[in-house]
């Protein structure tokens, strides 16, 4: 079984709302807070408390910073990481989250990427809230992340630059590529550092994927508002490739109608060596009587995003359709088998041990056929009697 976190963020997410809902679901404060002592920031104190918002009990998360050092640029930040006694792993991915940050705030401010100020997100807090919610995850064991789509909220926000719509520019450069959308929920519900946190990190966004729950935790967001202003997280085991019988699968798909369909063969070929589990087209009748295809693909959770980002660029759709299903399934194997013709491998299917289903590979019997003068045809029934598998 593989430890997943899915966060819920039906009201938006934020550095310090995903340390809350960490906490919530039984995070020790005692190991986060020997995690976070690593970074050796003077005067950062670190508190929790228990909260209502809207009649649902969460815990909220605050940074103290007493020191009043205000790290502003991109290799400031990188230096205090560096220089922590963490793992290679939380480094690595703090590096990418600070960067997407920068990376926003210089496109948005129009400056070289060296030059950026961090300005609201660029103190204490920021490096407390990334780096506690990658040192949070490793705690818990939890090996891989997922999110549903982004509440992002509505109306205006004021920053030090002045008045600015929501999601905030730099939050909304940051959230390229993740799936959005707005309710009459208004103001900011989305920081760039939980914008950055959560792209970052998760695998997939999307629904749910099918776990077996074991705790569930929510974070406090600073205001109150009329929903409740929480992000709620899941912990569980996911079912993985590990289990014969059951995980779960991401369904991509998109109707084309306006592709050379000469091109579909090297899709299909890209689609499997970057690991989809299967691709087929259906024939389909679009508006106004348009013939056209759909293309579905299959694949683990975790290979969603580079297939979709393929099939993007080797395609001519312009969106695509992204679900996750629970699929059952048989144990699967491959086994040589003595037969009349020699050694011959076989597609075996199994339930409890019990065989049933089995093929002859194709190309086994291709080759048999062309040595030994038969079709392919007579060859696979005569090996589909094999008493061996019987």
């Amino acid at each position: 079984m593989k430890k997943i976190a899915y966060f819920d963020c039906f009201s938006g997410i934020s550095g310090d709302m995903i340390l809350g809902a960490l906490l919530d679901a039984r995070l020790d404060f005692d190991a986060l807070k020997a995690g976070i002592a690593k970074l050796n920031l003077p005067g950062c104190t670190l508190e929790h408390r228990k909260v209502s918002k809207r009649n649902i009990a969460a815990t909220k998360f605050d940074v103290l910073d007493a020191g009043g050092q205000k790290y502003r640029h991109l290799a400031d930040l990188n230096k205090v990481v560096a220089a922590a006694a963490i793992s290679d792993d939380v480094k690595r991915t703090a590096k990418k989250i600070f960067l997407r940050i920068a990376e926003a705030e210089a496109k948005i401010h129009d400056q070289p990427l060296e030059k950026v100020h961090f300005h609201e997100i660029g103190a204490v807090d920021t490096i407390v809230d990334v780096v506690g919610a990658l040192v949070a995850l490793e705690i818990l064991d939890v090996e891989q992340v997922f999110s549903s789509p982004l509440n992002v909220g509505s109306g205006f926000v004021e920053f030090s630059h002045g008045k600015f719509p929501v999601p905030a520019p730099a939050t909304a450069e940051i959230l390229k590529g993740v799936p959005v959308y707005s309710t009459d929920a208004t103001g900011e519900l989305v920081t760039p550092t939980g914008a950055a946190i959560i792209a970052e990190v998760a695998g997939s966004f999307g629904d749910m994927p099918m776990l077996t729950t074991q705790a569930v935790g929510y974070g406090a967001g600073e205001r109150d508002r009329e929903q409740p202003n929480v992000l709620r997280v899941f912990i569980g085991d996911l079912a993985s490739n590990d289990d014969p019988e059951r995980d779960t699968v991401s369904v991509i798909e998109t109707n084309i109608d306006d592709m050379n369909p000469q091109f579909y063969e090297s899709v299909f070929e890209k689609l499997f060596a970057n690991g989809a589990l299967d691709v087929f087209m259906t024939n389909i009748m679009m508006k106004k009587s348009r013939p056209a295809i759909q293309l579905t693909v299959l694949c683990t959770p975790e290979k969603e995003p580079q297939l979709t980002q393929l099939i993007f660029e080797e395609t001519t759709t312009i969106g695509l359709r992204i679900r996750q299903e629970a699929r059952r399934k048989l144990q699967r194997e491959v086994r040589e088998i003595e037969t009349e013709f020699g050694k011959i491998k076989f597609k075996v299917s199994l339930l409890d041990g019990k065989i049933l289903n089995h093929s002859p590979e194709y190309e086994d019997c291709k080759k048999i056929a062309l040595a030994h003068g038969l079709s392919v045809k007579e060859v696979s029934e005569r090996l589909a009697r094999c008493e061996a598998l019987s």
